[in-house]
């Protein structure tokens, strides 16, 4: 398409214009006709070459827009290292512009299919591990990507600033009109034009909002609101996985220093979880609930920022304003306890700021969400990540200050919650506010209260073991330790606490060991029920150290001959545990996790594997001794493909 009519030795500069026609041409035929996307897609030079049109501000849009939808279909992801000069292309985009090369990023970081993480059996993700041996390329594309110089500090910027410091209309108006005539059907755009119209149609009777001279001066808040909710969702997103990844400790302490979490403290009521009107955020032909909606996936996107923030790391304490430090402080104090290292380390300038931290903001519209709301199970995932690790008494009284377990008890029996996704994550979170903490399991006889409470309680909790087996765990734990102390108070609440008597029964622990080892199997197990196997561990090493191994083993041999399947759980429970040996001890596993929880020394938790798998049917320990030899099957070699 260039100009050819004179030849001339100079070689021809396309004007601005023409390249965006190429690209709208190249946009719609990519649009119409099938198959044009991944021939593009498969030609690496022209990708790479899209990347330098984005030095032009003219042209950006268009060629983002293009390079987007072509790097969604492309079988291989895209290495960012081969795009000319990424450095300084990074650094000539502006605020805006850099907002919308991270809708770009978003695909050249994220693993290929990590949607169903959970889904995926370990023994399939063991043998890919086994081939993939160096780092994946969205791995690398992330390491190049922090190398960026300012690039991190950029994205903070860009995720705190608020509605008010944005760009001028002007810049903002010209990219709207450059959108339209470029996306017909944006449904973005749909939202944005429609709130536009309604509040220009109160100035002026003018159909054509936009044109109208006073609009122009004048651009509709909610319009400038959704346009900056866009843009935080993805530096949010690209944020999200770059600190889920290898250089997590890297990311971490950058967007400390370049105070992310203060930011988005102060964005909360009027940005992130702000009221809005039923008319003025929702696309066209949805509702102000449904998943679509920017407003809702930001929120999403912001609850699982602050999730992979807090989880298993010290700088989670950055949540909280001053105040609350020192009521963590003022709590270990009066409970004569040592302070928690990592509050003490905490840098206070780093910190929240106004009258509340961001996770007692969360806590507030926790309360508020409505029983159906599909938020539930994002927000007890971020507040429970800020309890893992280590169990901290203070971090669990402050939530129970202010009412956290009532709130999840409520869910659990009086709105007997139905979504199984938002339970598992109240049982986990209940787990995690409850281990080893003896006001929390006061708190709980206090307001399970009737034996009808207790049985709705516990219906929910045997409806999925998978979903429940973490409380299981910490209760069994938690049992454990309160029995061998001697403390009156901790004495009252063993003789009173319904939950507490419940698990004492050795009958019950063997009901739970039973089933917890019967619904999973090496072929089924994933990242999601593996937790399974490791409660049926805790009840057993418990036993062991109680010398009362072998009664729980024949005790499930009895079991067995009572469900008239001999061996059929104990054959089962050795391939299991022969499995947890190949994954746990893999040297790239990290078994910290498994420590921290229980607060079991994982040399416990490898010995007590070894003493069960000995192949040696004398021992008493062993489970070959309790598998008649007409039923044993434990030989079989699990596929790993």
């Amino acid at each position: 398409m260039r100009p050819t009519l004179i030849t001339q030795k100079k070689k021809q500069k396309i004007s601005d214009d023409l390249i965006k026609d190429c690209l709208s041409i190249l946009y719609n035929t990519c649009i119409c006709t099938e198959g044009v996307t991944r021939r593009l897609a498969e030609r690496n030079d022209f990708v790479l070459f899209l990347f330098t049109l984005m030095t032009n501000k003219k042209t950006f849009l268009q060629t983002a827009t293009l390079i987007e939808d072509i790097l969604g279909v492309k079988k291989e992801m895209i290495q960012l290292d081969d795009i000319p000069n990424l450095a300084s292309l990074v650094s000539s985009f502006d605020q805006q512009q850099l907002a919308n090369f991270c809708r770009i990023l978003a695909v050249t970081i994220s693993e290929l299919d990590t949607g169903s993480d959970d889904k995926h059996t370990l023994l399939a993700k063991n043998a890919q591990q086994k081939k993939n041996l160096g780092p994946s390329r969205a791995e690398i594309n992330q390491a190049t990507l922090l190398n960026i110089p300012g690039f991190i500090e950029r994205l903070c910027k860009l995720a705190t600033r608020k509605v008010s410091e944005t760009t001028g209309t002007s810049s903002f108006l010209q990219e709207l009109e450059e959108w339209y005539t470029w996306l017909d059907n944006a449904l973005v755009l749909d939202a944005l034009m429609r709130v536009a119209n309604e509040e220009a149609e109160q100035k002026s009777s003018d159909e054509s909002g936009l044109a109208n001279t006073s609009t122009r001066t004048q651009l509709p808040q909610s319009m400038k609101i959704m346009h900056e909710i866009m843009y935080k969702l993805e530096v949010l997103y690209v944020l999200c996985v770059l600190l889920m990844g290898r250089q997590r400790n890297q990311v971490h302490k950058m967007i400390a220093e370049f105070k992310l979490i203060p930011g988005l403290n102060n964005l909360f009521d009027k940005l992130i979880w702000r009221k809005h009107s039923a008319s003025a955020l929702v696309l066209h032909g949805h509702n102000q609930n449904c998943d679509c909606s920017p407003d809702i996936t930001l929120k999403i996107q912001f609850l699982r920022l602050l999730q992979s923030f807090s989880d298993h790391h010290e700088n989670k304490y950055l949540l909280l304003n001053s105040q609350e430090l020192n009521e963590l402080s003022a709590i270990s104090h009066k409970a004569n306890i040592p302070e928690v290292d990592a509050v003490v380390n905490t840098d206070r300038s780093l910190v929240c700021d106004g009258k509340r931290g961001l996770l007692t903001r969360l806590l507030q519209v926790m309360k508020k969400e409505p029983a159906e709301s599909s938020f539930r199970f994002w927000q007890a995932r971020a507040v429970e990540s800020f309890l893992r690790g280590t169990t901290s008494y203070a971090d669990q009284m402050f939530l129970l200050k202010r009412g956290l377990l009532e709130h999840i008890l409520y869910c659990i029996v009086d709105s007997e919650c139905k979504s199984r996704d938002v339970l598992q994550s109240y049982f986990d979170l209940l787990g995690e506010l409850m281990k080893f903490n003896i006001d929390a399991f006061k708190r709980f006889n206090k307001y399970i209260n009737t034996d009808e409470k207790f049985q709705v309680f516990l219906n929910q909790i045997n409806s999925s073991l998978v979903d429940s087996n973490m409380l299981v765990r910490c209760i069994t734990l938690s049992l454990d330790r309160f029995e061998n102390q001697s403390d009156a108070k901790v004495a009252e609440v063993l003789s009173e606490c319904r939950l507490l008597s419940y698990m004492s029964q050795m009958s019950m622990r063997m009901s739970f060991l039973f089933r917890l080892i019967n619904i999973i199997h090496v072929q089924t197990l994933t990242q999601e029920n593996v937790s399974c196997l490791n409660t049926s561990l805790v009840i057993l090493m418990l036993a062991r150290r109680k010398e009362k191994l072998p009664f729980y083993l024949r005790t499930l041999q009895q079991m067995e001959y009572t469900e008239k399947y001999p061996g059929f759980i104990l054959n089962n429970f050795h391939s299991l545990l022969r499995f947890w040996q190949q994954h746990y001890l893999n040297k790239d596993k990290d078994s910290t996790c498994l420590e921290n929880s229980s607060c079991i020394s994982f040399t416990y938790w490898k010995e007590t594997v070894s003493i069960l798998l000995s192949p040696d049917r004398t021992s008493p320990c062993a489970i070959v001794s309790y598998i008649d030899e007409a039923y044993m099957d434990i030989d079989r070699d699990f596929s790993e493909e």
